[in-house]
């Protein structure tokens, strides 16, 4: 029998604290003299356009006030870059945030919440938070997305089904045939949240964003997306959901507390917005670093997972923790994966050039 503690909820007794990785600061500690390369929280690098770096500046002119509640200037221009309702949008403190107030507005103890496996824990620990029971999807024998396991799940009247389109850690993703699989077999009393938090690096032929299918949808649809990633405000934590039911965003916007995101966050993704293409640029040099640490992995004899996000997920062949120990003292920041069944993988972001070569050159000398 699990023991609790008797003063907080026992649905916190199988949660974790979240692995949010070392710091600079931490990283220098360890390293000594040597330059630190941060690869482990998936972070965007390169630098924003000048018109972002204003709007901030701006913003700080009148911090003495309370932001706008609804950020209505921000959502009728996410509105109008997605083709979404701006009364079908809520803003959150990161999508992080949103996932939170996602579990807290839809479930209930000993609901059934399913995901892909391994996932992004918070997934995972919100639901639990909540008491809801979580159903694991994992991938199949050939390290692909079990779409007939999911398609199966799905069509089941679970409360939540919620899972990131492309996968972290694994960078896998649903093509748009898949997905559209997924949306046919959705059971009506169920919601579907798909977090594409690395949409932006997914975007092609092969990859189908769910706004596509947001319009003419008759399910419960919830999309959550984040300008931490690719648009590089990771700090000022700003996120977003669309979603094809108002009676969601109602519940989302109770929940939520009134002023979760700063008007420092909402003048900065206004503007990044307005002026993507910084935010274009790092993306197609990160498409070509991410093929080029794809293709020295392999040369390495190291398996990979194909990725359409910011980063990779390598089986390191030993522990991942004592591998990232070790990689360390070289400088080089990753994130050992901690779920069972993958606890030799590694994730690693795409930095910059150089700092990829820093990994690499660190990474065959450990191996």
């Amino acid at each position: 029998m699990t023991r609790h503690s008797s003063l907080l909820r026992p649905e916190l007794d199988p949660l974790k604290t979240y692995n949010a990785g070392l710091t600079l600061e931490d990283a220098a500690s360890r390293c000594g003299a040597k330059p630190v390369a941060k690869l482990a929280s998936n972070e965007n690098p390169y630098p924003q356009a000048p018109e972002v770096a204003a709007a901030i500046q701006r913003a700080i002119e009148t911090v003495h006030l309370y932001p706008d509640p609804h950020g209505r200037r921000l959502s009728a221009r996410i509105a109008s870059v997605t083709g979404a309702q701006a009364d079908r949008i809520v803003l959150g403190n990161g999508s992080e945030d949103l996932l939170n107030v996602l579990a807290r507005c839809l479930l209930r103890p000993n609901d059934e919440a399913v995901t892909l496996y391994p996932s992004f824990p918070l997934h995972e620990d919100y639901a639990q938070m909540m008491g809801a029971q979580v159903t694991r999807v994992g991938l199949t024998a050939y390290q692909q997305i079990d779409i007939a396991a999911l398609v199966e799940a799905v069509a089941r009247p679970v409360r939540l089904t919620l899972f990131a389109n492309p996968m972290n850690p694994t960078g896998l993703w649903l093509s748009g045939d898949q997905l559209d699989r997924v949306l046919a077999a959705q059971h009506p009393d169920s919601v579907l949240c798909i977090d594409e938090a690395y949409l932006e690096y997914a975007e092609g032929d092969d990859y189908l964003p769910l706004t596509e299918r947001l319009r003419t949808h008759s399910k419960p649809l919830l999309t959550l997306r984040t300008f931490s990633k690719a648009y590089g405000l990771a700090s000022l934590r700003i996120g977003y959901g669309i979603s094809n039911n108002a009676e969601l965003i109602r519940g989302m916007n109770l929940v939520r507390t009134p002023f979760n995101v700063n008007a420092v966050a909402q003048a900065a993704a206004l503007a990044a917005l307005e002026h993507p293409q910084a935010m274009l640029s790092s993306i197609k040099t990160v498409r070509a670093e991410r093929a080029r640490m794809m293709a020295k992995f392999q040369g390495m004899g190291l398996e990979v997972m194909p990725s359409k996000g910011n980063f990779l997920f390598v089986n390191g062949r030993r522990s991942a923790v004592e591998l990232a120990d070790r990689l360390i003292t070289e400088g080089v920041l990753i994130k050992p994966w901690k779920q069972a069944g993958y606890e030799t993988w590694f994730r690693v972001s795409v930095g910059l050039k150089h700092e990829n070569d820093q990994f690499l050159s660190a990474l065959a000398q450990v191996i």
